[in-house]
């Protein structure tokens, strides 16, 4: 299979406001397009686009096209696990939103330190080993948001795992948080074959600083911002599946395009990725991926990662955008809590997979926009 996977996270939108008003025919068109271009690969979860991307796999993908004809991965949310029998329950519900008797990659989703801990109270694992066993998992694996040292605790003490699923870019790879490049040499010390999400970091590498975009034109005029983080999330050793979140058919044309024929980067092209990053993270106030993991626990349903966006465009703003943004800021908070009514209970804090200091930076927003 080509290494190129649908995420079926950031879809195109009927309402910006609405996570889930998804635009089902452009979505129809673009699964139609990358099957047809050889791709075969669709990752989804339980929570995506307000709970139903999965939904939208079962009418844009299966009822559509042949079971064998794809390859369909979906998540077991260790996050939302609070009693026995709550992993039976999501997975029977999963099928059948999926409209599959089967999952091709099934993952333990979000791993981090906490949230370990819930699936190995709940025995997670052997919960998939035992699904695998019975031929409704094909393959077994777990995404992962948290250190280097703690991946490998994962992977000694659950060898059983066929796959891996980690954020890698080249904006994180020497990240002290991410840790990107560090979590990539944990997987090949265990030998587990690596997909790679955030390849993009949720649209920040596909619109750069000018001075960046500037530098990596020079090199390549034609390859798109967001086609250098992809070539390099797919150079990397031993990964065999870069996902990319595409929210309309021309960021899906674009990777295609590139991907079908794909070429590693050269070893000046990577040096020069590793200059582009010390640049944007110069100019980056916040780096927010708008995975949206924080917004559906917040108690006054503030939606952060708009205001995040907001305040990131208004950092590097002239005078004249940054009125432009305090306006958007202000329709914001007509259907959004305030940034400024955030009551530090935390809840965002443990979620977020950017291990974002989410309390302070809103704290920040609403001072600039106050």
């Amino acid at each position: 299979m080509k290494n190129l996977g649908f995420g079926m996270m950031r879809l195109p939108l009927l309402d910006r406001e609405d996570p889930k008003s998804v635009d089902m025919e452009q979505v129809c068109q673009m699964v139609d397009t990358f099957l047809e271009r050889g791709f075969t690969y669709f990752d989804t979860a339980y929570m995506y686009h307000g709970f139903q991307s999965e939904n939208v796999v079962r009418e844009a993908l299966v009822k559509r096209h042949p079971r064998d004809s794809f390859l369909l991965a979906s998540k077991l949310p260790s996050m939302f696990l609070k009693e026995e029998g709550d992993q039976e329950r999501i997975f029977a519900e999963q099928l059948e939103k999926c409209g599959v008797d089967y999952f091709d990659y099934y993952l333990v989703h979000n791993l981090n330190t906490k949230n370990y801990e819930i699936a190995e109270r709940f025995g997670s694992f052997a919960f998939v080993s035992e699904l695998k066993r019975q031929g409704k998992v094909r393959r077994m694996g777990f995404s992962f948001h948290d250190s280097a040292e703690v991946l490998d605790k994962i992977l000694t003490e659950h060898p059983e795992v066929d796959f891996v699923q980690i954020q890698l870019n080249y904006l994180d790879w020497e990240s002290d948080t991410i840790q990107s490049a560090k979590c990539h040499e944990v997987c090949l010390k265990h030998g587990k074959p690596i997909i790679v999400m955030e390849p993009v970091k949720g649209g920040t590498l596909a619109k750069l600083p000018e001075r960046v975009s500037l530098m990596l034109s020079e090199a390549h005029p034609d390859w798109s911002a967001a086609s250098w983080a992809i070539r390099f999330a797919a150079s990397c050793e031993d990964v065999f599946m870069v996902l990319s979140g595409m929210s309309d058919m021309e960021q899906l044309l674009d990777n295609i395009g590139y991907m079908a024929d794909f070429r590693p980067l050269a070893e000046g092209e990577r040096a020069l990725l590793g200059d582009a990053a010390r640049m944007i993270l110069e100019d980056i106030a916040v780096a927010c991926t708008s995975c949206r993991y924080c917004v559906d626990g917040c108690p006054k349903q503030i939606d952060i990662p708009q205001y995040f966006a907001l305040y990131n465009r208004a950092k590097q703003a002239d005078e004249g955008e940054l009125q432009a943004l305090k306006k958007a800021y202000a329709e914001l908070d007509e259907h959004s809590g305030k940034a400024s009514e955030c009551i530090a209970c935390g809840q965002c804090v443990r979620a977020c997979p950017q291990h974002i200091r989410i309390v302070a930076a809103l704290r920040e927003v609403a001072k600039l926009f106050g």
